[in-house]
């Protein structure tokens, strides 16, 4: 998953995407909201992380111009303001979620995971589709009773596939949503980590969960429940 995070404290920066990072996501941070504004009209994020009060353009007003524009990530506010109009502002402006400063990252990652799951319609920490159980909040996978150890690239691959079951998702579309604003596309490396994936969940090539559509790119059956 792929996330945006715009804060202009440095040190809150370097830890939050330091934390996040260390968790799987691939993220592209911004400390301006002009230049926030601008990367998430341009990058197809899964969620954003923005604090409100921002140098040349203010959370609120980011937000309020990607929901005009159909921008349709979950956000979360970052706020060190504790006045309760503040909050309310931020999220009849678009926003999902806020958090007041200080906060312990463990809230915030929880706060995310919980975003990124309803987004995806989702309700609770674990996808099944057929014999395939995806475990969100450990990061497990099992095909029935049978745990399969995957690398994280390969777990990032196949999460964003379970999350998107049913829909053809390129091979673009996975490369953008591994990887951050500085990795440079390949979509030769993305065929090897679905290729992995595939021998790893269905060494007998019976159940055949990821089907690759000529020119489209994958599909994993079904839709998530």
């Amino acid at each position: 998953m792929r996330l945006l995070l715009i804060e202009d404290d440095v040190e809150l920066v370097q830890q939050i995407g330091s934390g996040l990072r260390d968790a799987g996501y691939a993220v592209d941070c911004s400390r301006e909201g002009q230049d926030g504004w601008f990367l998430g009209q341009a990058v197809p994020f899964d969620l954003a992380v923005l604090d409100l009060g921002l140098p040349g353009l203010s959370g609120i007003d980011v937000i309020r111009r990607w929901r005009a524009s159909g921008v349709a990530f979950p956000i979360l506010i970052l706020t060190a303001r504790d006045r309760w109009q503040d909050k309310v502002e931020g999220l009849n402006a678009g926003a999902d979620d806020y958090l007041t400063k200080p906060f312990h990252f463990e809230e915030l990652s929880a706060r995310i995971k919980a975003l990124l799951r309803r987004a995806a319609g989702v309700s609770g920490v674990v996808v099944e589709r057929g014999p395939v159980r995806l475990d969100l909040a450990a990061q497990e996978v099992h095909v029935g009773e049978r745990r399969v150890e995957l690398t994280a690239q390969e777990y990032k691959v196949l999460e964003y596939l379970m999350l998107h079951a049913g829909t053809v998702v390129s091979k673009t579309t996975l490369t953008e949503h591994m990887y951050d604003q500085d990795f440079e596309l390949d979509s030769n490396v993305i065929e090897v980590f679905v290729a992995r994936v595939r021998r790893k969940l269905d060494p007998d090539n019976r159940l055949r969960p990821i089907e690759t559509l000529r020119g489209r790119g994958y599909r994993f059956a079904g839709h998530p429940r």
